[in-house]
């Protein structure tokens, strides 16, 4: 679609999650299929689901951006209606065009819940897209916004939790940790959101807190062991970080824009009892989801994409 088309809605898109313990395996078989992933290892990856009732934050969470979303727009005379579709679970995409196309909804603009270039963050929400479209014909063209994980009204809201979570360690010798979803080393687009990262992590941490020590490290790691993924992951890294003596770490999740389940579990969960097992203070920043500077990007990105 031509840049210089007007839309008429705003499509937020995110990847979906469940809403309860029978939601849980048929998300999870969503998220994989095609994969071959045994049932059985679905079941473990459940229970981590099953520790907070089955429920994945996300969904609320992209209730709570698009509210904000629409309150942003009706403040500033933004005059387009705000849809929201799932590639992984209810609210399908599917459907959500459907509905788009029986209001009239031509020309819609996708803002995703991935701030980052690559396969995984960027252009497997676009194959999504177009397979949704494919589902419903006469559907409404939907061009994806551009990737945003430089822009201030991303790293900001960052860098004032990192600089909060820093603040609620004790005093001494303390070590900001950027961690972001780890992928295979082979995927599509990987050196562009390796770079990406590495970009946000520093302009964060120089906005956060110059001359703190900081790392950049991933998380959630789901493919074979014989498959290189980015390294090294989070957990990994709190080993090392106590073998070198550092007592203290605010972890900050620059990967993420709200509380998947990945930061839930992996983060708030398993990183911090590990951090617990060795005595190191550990707090984990919080992410932008509904900070008014994020909630305001999908309107800066209209303004310059129109």
């Amino acid at each position: 679609m031509s840049r210089e088309s007007t839309y008429d809605a705003l499509l937020l898109v995110s990847f979906g999650g469940p809403e309860g313990p029978d939601d849980v395996i048929p998300f999870l078989e969503n998220v994989t299929r095609g994969r071959d992933i045994p049932r059985a290892r679905l079941e473990v990856v459940g229970e981590h689901y099953h520790l907070f009732g089955g429920v994945s934050p996300i969904n609320q969470q992209c209730r709570e951006l698009k509210a904000a979303i629409e309150a942003d727009f009706a403040e500033h005379g933004v005059d387009l209606p705000v849809y929201w579709g799932n590639r992984n679970w209810d609210p399908y995409l599917a459907d959500t065009l459907r509905r788009m196309k029986d209001d009239g909804v031509r020309r819609a603009a996708a803002f995703v819940t991935s701030a980052y270039s690559g396969y995984s963050c960027c252009d497997q929400y676009v194959e999504d897209i177009e397979r949704a479209r494919a589902e419903v014909p006469g559907a409404p063209e939907v061009d994806k916004l551009p990737v945003y994980c430089l822009r201030p009204g991303f790293v900001d809201p960052f860098a004032d939790a990192a600089r909060d979570a820093l603040e609620r360690l004790p005093e001494g010798p303390r070590r900001l940790v950027f961690t972001a979803h780890s992928v295979p080393l082979a995927q599509p687009g990987r050196p562009d959101y390796e770079a990406e990262l590495k970009q946000v992590a520093e302009l964060v941490a120089g906005r956060a807190a110059p001359g703190v020590p900081w790392d950049l490290v991933y998380q959630s790691r789901s493919g074979p062991p014989s498959q290189p993924w980015l390294e090294p992951d989070v957990v990994d890294h709190l080993d090392a970080l106590h073998g070198e003596g550092v007592p203290a770490v605010a972890v900050v999740p620059i990967g993420f824009v709200s509380d998947h389940m990945e930061v839930k579990y992996d983060l708030d969960v398993e990183a911090a009892a590990r951090a617990r097992e060795l005595g190191m203070a550990y707090v984990r920043a919080a992410t932008p989801h509904t900070d008014p500077r994020f909630v305001a990007l999908p309107r800066a990105l209209l303004a310059d994409h129109r």
